[in-house]
Formats: structure tokens, sequence, C-alpha cells
């Protein structure tokens, strides 16, 4: 009787083994096949560019305050920023899947909280970006378009690598942030991130290397001390060739010893591509490799 009774115990156990792996499998499927979110929320203005860039913009319906590229994205409605986003508006707004940055972990638990989907994004490397559009294209039903696009963008990064190869690499100051006509509060790219990776297949030596940061905020006395060769300013803004560029490069002759004020060759270069780490990343290192190897 105990040798019946443990027989039909292992049955039972196996059948509820074979009912929960079933369970498991039908879930795996329908997390696989569940259909491309058709209303997209972007409040990251880089990842808003993924996504037109990979074919995904009609599906976007609303993006942040800050979003101004493609020319697309600005007749979308406006739903905050990075630290104001309108929670309510986002969620009146129906979405199946807003990209938040990976700071927003308030957004992010309210999103969870109403039962909408996000994609959470941080800034790093430039590698990271190429895969960021590939994970948005699978995302978005668009992963054929995504990986050319990728492609693409790695075919024109090698042709500025074998472009500069073999060239001497000038020590370079890549500075992203300061105040206007002033050398306060400058900002620099560090030896590690998108930036510094740009600069490096552009051709230059990164003054910072070896501080192991995105950014860090640059002394005058630490400049003199780094002594670049070239100073690789990147502005946002466009600066008029007149007046308004000589102030910007009067402000750097307070250090004339350093090398690349004495040797004029102070650079900027301006756009609101050139700090965006989004598909347009390209553009912006050809642009870097011209300016260090004219």
């Amino acid at each position: 009787m105990r040798t019946a009774l443990a027989t039909k115990r292992a049955k039972n156990t196996k059948a509820c083994i074979f009912a929960v792996v079933c369970f498991v499998c039908f879930a795996s499927f329908v997390v696989a096949f569940q259909p491309p979110p058709q209303r997209i929320i972007s409040l990251v203005p880089a990842l808003t560019e993924m996504l037109y860039a990979i074919g995904a913009g009609s599906q976007v319906v609303a993006v942040s305050s800050y979003d101004a590229y493609p020319p697309e994205v600005t007749s979308l409605p406006r739903v905050g920023a990075l630290l104001d986003p309108d929670t309510e508006r986002i969620i009146a707004l129906k979405p199946n899947l807003v990209i938040t940055y990976g700071s927003q972990v308030d957004l992010q638990a309210q999103m969870k909280r109403a039962g909408i989907a996000t994609f959470d994004y941080r800034h790093a490397g430039l590698s990271h970006i190429l895969t960021t559009m590939k994970d948005l294209g699978a995302l978005t039903g668009h992963a054929a378009t995504a990986d050319a696009a990728v492609a693409a963008i790695e075919a024109r990064l090698d042709a500025v690598r074998t472009r500069v190869a073999g060239k001497r690499r000038p020590k370079t100051l890549l500075v992203f942030s300061r105040e206007p006509k002033t050398l306060r509060n400058i900002y620099a790219s560090g030896g590690h991130g998108f930036l510094h990776d740009m600069l490096e297949i552009a051709g230059g030596d990164d003054v910072f290397n070896d501080i192991k940061k995105e950014s860090m905020q640059a002394s005058t006395e630490t400049i003199l001390a780094r002594a670049p060769e070239v100073i690789l300013e990147l502005r946002p803004e466009e600066i008029t060739a007149g007046g308004e560029m000589q102030a910007e490069l009067a402000s750097w002759q307070r250090l004339a010893s350093v090398p690349a004020v004495r040797n004029r060759r102070v650079i900027f270069i301006s756009g609101q591509d050139v700090t965006v780490p989004g598909p347009r990343i390209a553009d912006s290192v050809e642009r870097m490799a011209r300016a260090l190897h004219p």
C-alpha cells in the first residue's frame, strides 16, 4: 500500500512539474511575441534621436522639454524633463513605453504602479550608444533597421580610425562647458565615457586620460600643468565668426603659456549634435578629426 501511495505521489509531482514547465514556456512565448509598443514617450533626447534613426519615429507620442531633433519632434507634446517629469500628463497620454534616465527612480516606480513599461538608460561609452540603438530596435520592432543604422555608424568611425592611423596624436583638452567669456566653471571630458571615446577615435590624446570619470571640473592651474597642445571646445550653440568668437578666444589668453593657446590651436566645434550621445556621433567624430588633423 505504501508503494502504491508513493507511486501516486510521484505521478502527482511529475504532473505538477510538467504543468509548471508548460506555464513558464507559455509565459516566455507571450513575452517574446508581445506586440511592439506603439505609444512611446521619451524623456531622453539622445534616445529620441535613436528612435527616429531606427524607423520608430511614428511610434513616439511625446518628448521631453529639451528635445529639438529631428525637426518632427517640435510638434509633439512636452512632458517635462530629467528633474521635472509631468507624471500626470505622461499617464494621460496612455503610453505603453516610457524611456527614462537611470536617475529617475521615482518616475520609474510611478510608471510601474500604473502598469506602464519603462526603458532605463544611462550615459556610458560610445559602444553603449550603439548597443542601445540595437536594443531599441529589438524592442520597437525595427531590429533590421537598427542593425543597418549601427553598421553605417561603425563604418564611418572605422573610416576615421583609418585616416588618423599613424598620425601624431596631440595632447588634447576636450571642454564641453564653461561660463561664457571667462575661464570659470570649466568642465572637460575625463578618461571615460562617450566624449573621451570620440576624441580617441578622432586621433587625439586626452590630457585627462588617467582620470576615469566621464567629466571633471578643470581649474586653470590643472590646465597649465597638463599643457594641452590642442583645446577643443564643444558648444551646442553656434558662435559667430566676428566679435563673439574673438571674445571667446581672448578669454583663453589668461593661459598664454599653454601650448594650445600659444600656438593658436583653441578650436570651437558648435552644434546641437556635438554633445548628444545619439546617432549623429559619427558627424561629431569626423569634425573632431578634421580639427585635430587638418
